[in-house]
């Protein structure tokens, strides 16, 4: 169900998407990161999985010269992982992007372990967080609650963090941003829309928002940093247009519930993933539904089980 461990990332979205008739869909060129931000340190936790691929990556950003840091994404109430993350400490406040249980369930162990608050968007309105100036962007789509983070630190830079580890040796322009999508958008494959609670509007409404940000790395939630925000954007925009035209299809052809589409469109995707290609067929189906009644046209009818 919604909010699981292996709920993140949609089973057709990588290697699958080409076998469904997706070619046309690629991933943008050089679209993975080959370093960090100096100011920005990944610490993963150790829960892998086919959905939360090398597991869930939590976010620990300290602005240059800075004696505390800022934490995103505590992850999984698992206690090494836990303490690992407050050994980067100490810690100003923590930040989450929504409330999936891989990314919240060990909040309050952490914020026993340092203290730190939760701080919401009004905390951030009100000016730069441990030098950092955070804007949340809200995002719904993948959850009802899902947020990005677009971080801007000012100053000089530390040189950056090589993804393999040490440094690149390069300093930095005087000022330097990165947005952390959480699961709004992954660093491989894409993700599912978590139906009922995500909606598939309001995510290709967030993706368009997003797309805007050019040029800017992105931090995410699972998966390895990306170069560019607005190209990561728009190749999940291009998979989630295609995606619709399968699933009208398959309606088209005869499809009568949301498993039978599953089983037309994700049919070379293992099939132990299909619960949640489910989950993001079932938010399709409802997309297509209204846009039915909104267009008079489209796909057949198509009425939930």
């Amino acid at each position: 169900m919604a909010g699981e461990a292996g709920d993140r990332a949609d089973p057709g979205g990588s290697a699958a998407t080409r076998k469904q008739g997706l070619a046309h869909v690629t991933e943008p060129v050089a679209a993975v990161a080959g370093e960090l931000p100096g100011w920005a340190r990944l610490v993963r936790a150790p829960n892998p999985g086919p959905m939360t691929l090398e597991g869930t990556n939590t976010w620990v950003l300290r602005a240059p010269g800075a004696e505390q840091a800022v934490v995103v994404d505590p992850g999984p109430a698992d206690e090494s992982h836990l303490r690992a993350v407050a050994s980067h400490g100490p810690v100003a406040a923590v930040l989450v992007t929504h409330g999936h249980p891989d990314h919240v369930d060990g909040l309050d162990r952490f914020r026993e372990l340092t203290g730190a608050p939760l701080a919401g968007a009004d905390g951030l309105a009100a000016g730069p967080l441990a030098g950092l100036a955070i804007t949340m962007v809200e995002t719904p789509g993948h959850t009802a609650d899902s947020v990005c983070l677009l971080v801007e630190t000012a100053g000089r830079q530390p040189a950056k963090r090589s993804v393999a580890g040490g440094h690149s040796g390069r300093a930095q322009h005087d000022s330097q941003r990165a947005v952390l999508t959480g699961d709004t958008i992954l660093g491989r494959g894409t993700t599912v829309v978590a139906w009922p609670d995500g909606d598939l509007g309001d995510y290709l409404a967030s993706l368009r928002r997003l797309a805007d940000l050019v040029g800017v790395p992105v931090l995410p939630g699972h998966g390895p940093a990306l170069a560019d925000c607005a190209a990561a954007a728009s190749y999940y925009l291009a998979h989630r247009r295609a995606r619709l035209e399968q699933v009208r299809a398959a309606v088209a052809a005869g499809a009568e519930t949301p498993a039978e589409v599953v089983r037309a469109v994700y049919a070379d995707v293992d099939r132990a993933l299909w619960p949640a290609a489910e989950w993001s067929v079932r938010a399709q189906l409802a997309y297509l539904r209204a846009e039915h009644r909104e267009s008079a046209a489209g796909p057949p009818q198509l009425d939930e089980p």
